[in-house]
């Protein structure tokens, strides 16, 4: 799956010399926390509801938490701060330092850059072109679409069931195929063997949970611990 495939297309934006009341009209009127803002077909930065939490008017005007990139280059003058609480257009108080996602950009990379640069929202590009935004939200709807798909849970064969797993778990560092067996019947999977830790034998469970057609887990391992003074 792709951000173009989770991504609104139909993208609200405003130009720099839009006024802070008709910036926070078009947030509460479609529902939304943050506008690109473009200037002559160029995103040029972006507008969002904490771009309008420390405001004068309504006396909460001062310093804000900085941004990555705030914290990177040092503290804010003065009067950047004046600027940002007092001005009235949105080329005064928008974010100049906008982070981008490509189209064809996975989700993985997506959930990483809203991690790294510790924002909610992403204009979505194809070149110079923003042909969509994706936020946050537009993330955890997709994990719900996927989880709730009924494709996903549709029935296997056992068989499938354990090669599908016993591919997973050999991916996996903490997995040691020589010291454990996978059995799958009718759709519970039993682990046998011997297992390193308690946190390992979640992975497992997890591991197994993960796969379609799955029913249950039984873990009949021992921990290398207990096992030991049996040698």
């Amino acid at each position: 799956m792709q951000v173009r495939d989770i991504m609104s297309s139909n993208v609200i934006t405003i130009t720099p010399d839009v006024v802070v009341r008709d910036i926070a009209a078009t947030l509460l009127e479609h529902h939304i926390s943050g506008l690109p803002v473009v200037d002559r077909g160029r995103v040029v930065g972006m507008v969002g509801e904490g771009e309008l939490l420390h405001r004068h008017e309504i006396g909460t005007g001062g310093e804000r938490a900085k941004t990555w990139w705030e914290r990177l280059l040092g503290s804010e003058p003065g009067s950047a701060i004046y600027v940002r609480s007092h001005g009235v257009r949105a080329g005064d108080i928008m974010n100049r330092e906008v982070t981008s996602i490509a189209a064809n950009a996975s989700l993985a990379e997506v959930a990483s850059v809203f991690e790294a640069r510790e924002v909610r929202r992403l204009p979505v590009m194809e070149g110079e072109r923003l042909v969509g935004i994706v936020t946050r939200a537009d993330l955890v709807r997709a994990l719900r679409a996927t989880v709730d798909n009924p494709a996903a849970a549709a029935a296997q064969s056992d068989e499938a069931i354990r090669l599908r797993l016993q591919s997973e778990l050999e991916r996996q560092s903490w997995w040691q195929s020589k010291w454990c067996s996978v059995l799958v019947s009718n759709g519970v999977v039993k682990y046998t063997g011997i297992s390193d830790s308690d946190i390992d034998r979640q992975a497992a469970r997890v591991a197994a949970e993960n796969v379609p057609g799955v029913r249950g887990v039984q873990d009949d391992r021992l921990q290398f611990t207990d096992w030991q003074p049996m040698v």
